[in-house]
């Protein structure tokens, strides 16, 4: 037999290459099959009862093609159904329009209903009061003009009266107002400016001029009519003594950006009749303000922007609720960034975490601290690492409230800033000399997350973006985050939770519902996945059911007393005492941008009784504000009943 000759290296190299292609070829041919594969293998392994017990597990919400908003706000009422509220949604048209949106979503029976929204309560603080119903205040007044769209250039003239007779003066939108060089300035309003006011100081009389502000437009295009430093405006059209008593004062007048205005709207929401019930106004316009509940019953309302876009410099105002009534509180100024978090502590005061979602000073008012109400005082809590990036941070009390731990997670710097941060924080309040301690790092920087307190005393993190609203990040277009984690409290560490198919970032929500599942909605992305045009709000809902959902038999729900008084104690009746370990109260939640003043879990004491559980109730309206909460029972494998609706008196 004939020795096979060998291939030359030259014939080997060309056979190799020639093998590699066709793999090529085959790989490129079959990507569709493997990649088919991977998803169904991918489906099969998350909805394992094993991956469930674990993970937990995820699903869409089917919503109705006329109910698809934009979720910018979401609480859940005592009446077990979710408010979402869109207003304008982030859409100029629907604002030009009058064209606001609120939804009712039922999780029993998934039964959508519109509800009327009266003004554009979009961006607008929110917080729940002692009877059950959701205080609304604030929102758009006007929308943001980019300086690139600004053609004529404008400013805040303020109109002065100087003149303490004759009563208020009227002027119809069009004013004219004429600078020291002849150029003109139209009111896009109509105004009254009051009276001047005289008042006496010993043997002399003072008069104060009345003054009211509004938006000016110069009467020819382009730059010439720029006005860069405070300048006095003389009122076309007026004689005599009132062409030296009246006339308009503005710090500038120019093309720069014009920032959201706010609205002084407010209403309380009721939950049965299910209807806006208009209340007084706000002292001062405000746009991405806090309402932060107060021991007493009454709100605080803290920062925002006012009706010009202008940051309001620590003029905050309470809500009087049983007049229905805001009032302002000069004794107790104290700046914050817009949308700060805060909570009420045990001992009455309110924590700011540092957590806020974007407008205001970079340095001034961004100390994390316990603020006392009560006497104006502001004790400082140093310790936080990444402290520069707080903005869009999520924070939460975490469970149970009696511990008063604070955590801050993520966040990112100020404006839209391309830097974030993986960082998790712990504040200990019940410390005498209170500071932030690390926590464990997030998976990844991020901002937007959403946290929610389960009843198991876990926290469920899930959503946000690495980028500013989900935009470029270290070069990939868009960085939404498609993970979930659960943190333990009492083993100071995340867990892997199953993946939401939905990416969530500026403009998302999640809240807790009676049955213990987590819904979630809303996003609002700059860009879409190109990175090159602008991003379409996300109007998907989804649930994510917890892993304690999946272990068998849920203890049943308590059933007993509707209300319930601090200090003393309560009785239900469950077939399930025997298995029952812990009780929690759970207030819940109002949120947007990442921001939940409300909600906290309770824990109770709990003594089994024949047929029953006897629960003892925490005495200090700090710990457990008076409100509606939902009343959890959970066994010793941390499977909590559905929630039984109490209020707390």
């Amino acid at each position: 037999m004939t020795p096979r000759t060998r291939p030359t290296a030259a014939r080997r190299l060309l056979t190799a290459l020639t093998t590699i292609l066709c793999l090529a070829v085959v790989a490129v041919v079959n990507r569709p099959i493997v990649v088919l594969a991977t998803d169904r293998y991918h489906e099969f392994a998350i909805n394992r009862l094993t991956y469930k017990q674990t993970h937990g597990h995820w699903s869409l919400l089917p919503v109705p093609a006329g109910f698809k908003i934009n979720a910018i706000h979401a609480a859940l009422l005592k009446t077990g159904k979710v408010l979402i509220i869109a207003g304008s949604g982030n859409n100029r048209e629907r604002f030009e329009a009058g064209t606001f949106r609120t939804i009712l979503w039922d999780p029993r029976t998934d039964r959508f209903t519109d509800v009327p929204t009266p003004t554009d309560i979009f961006c607008a603080g929110h917080t729940f009061l002692p009877d059950g119903k959701l205080l609304v205040a604030g929102g758009t007044k006007s929308y943001e003009v980019l300086a690139a769209d600004i053609t004529h250039a404008a400013g805040v003239m303020k109109i002065k009266n100087e003149s303490p007779d004759f009563g208020a003066r009227a002027f119809p939108k069009g004013t004219r107002f004429e600078s020291a060089d002849g150029r003109i300035y139209l009111t896009r309003a109509d105004v009254s400016v009051p009276a001047a006011t005289k008042m006496w100081h010993g043997t002399q009389t003072m008069v104060h001029a009345g003054e009211v502000e509004v938006w000016v437009d110069a009467l020819e295009p382009g730059d010439a009519p720029i006005v860069k430093e405070p300048a006095q405006y003389k009122i076309q059209g007026l004689k005599g003594d009132d062409t030296h008593n009246l006339y308009g004062v503005a710090d500038k007048i120019s093309r720069d950006k014009q920032e959201y205005g706010g609205d002084k709207t407010s209403y309380e929401f009721d939950p049965e009749t299910e209807r806006y019930v208009r209340t007084g106004d706000l002292v001062k316009n405000r746009w991405y303000p806090t309402l932060a509940p107060l021991p007493g019953g009454d709100v605080l309302a803290v920062s925002g922007l006012d009706q010009f876009g202008r940051m309001i410099p620590g003029i905050n105002e309470r809500y009087q609720v049983k007049k229905k009534k805001w009032v302002a509180v000069p004794q107790l100024r104290r700046t914050f960034p817009t949308y700060p978090s805060l909570f009420l502590t045990e001992d009455e005061r309110l924590f700011f975490s540092g957590s806020n979602a974007g407008y205001g000073s970079a340095t001034e008012g961004r100390t994390p601290g316990l603020w006392d109400v009560r006497k104006n005082k502001f004790q400082a809590v140093h310790g936080l690492r990444d402290g520069t990036m707080t903005e869009t941070s999520a924070s939460v009390m975490l469970p149970p409230a009696q511990d008063q731990k604070v955590m801050i997670l993520g966040g990112g710097a100020v404006g839209d800033s391309p830097i974030s941060t993986a960082r998790t924080a712990i504040a200990d309040l019940a410390d005498p000399r209170p500071a932030f301690r690390p926590g464990p790092d997030l998976p990844h920087p991020t901002r937007y997350l959403s946290t929610v307190v389960l009843p198991d005393d876990t926290v469920f993190t899930s959503g946000g973006s690495s980028g500013y609203r989900g935009g470029p990040y270290q070069g990939r277009q868009r960085s939404d985050l498609h993970n979930a984690q659960i943190y333990d409290p009492r083993k100071n560490a995340f867990r892997e939770a199953a993946a939401p198919v939905v990416g969530r970032n500026y403009h998302s929500e999640a809240l807790l519902l009676p049955d213990g599942r987590v819904v979630t909605m809303g996003s609002d992305p700059i860009y879409d996945r190109s990175g090159k045009n602008p991003g379409t709000f996300e109007q998907r809902i989804e649930i994510y059911s917890p892993p304690y959902l999946f272990r068998g038999d849920r203890p049943v729900a308590p059933t007993g007393p509707s209300l319930i008084e601090r200090g003393k104690k309560a009785t239900f009746a469950t077939p399930d005492a025997a298995r029952i370990q812990t009780a929690r109260l759970v207030r819940p939640s109002a949120v947007t941008h990442a921001t939940d003043v409300d909600q906290r879990s309770v824990a109770l004491g709990v003594a089994r009784t024949p047929g029953g559980i006897t629960v003892s109730i925490p005495s200090k309206r700090g710990l457990l504000p008076s409100g509606w909460y939902m009343l959890f029972v959970t066994d010793g494998e941390g499977t909590p009943s559905p929630a039984r609706w109490v209020r707390v008196k």
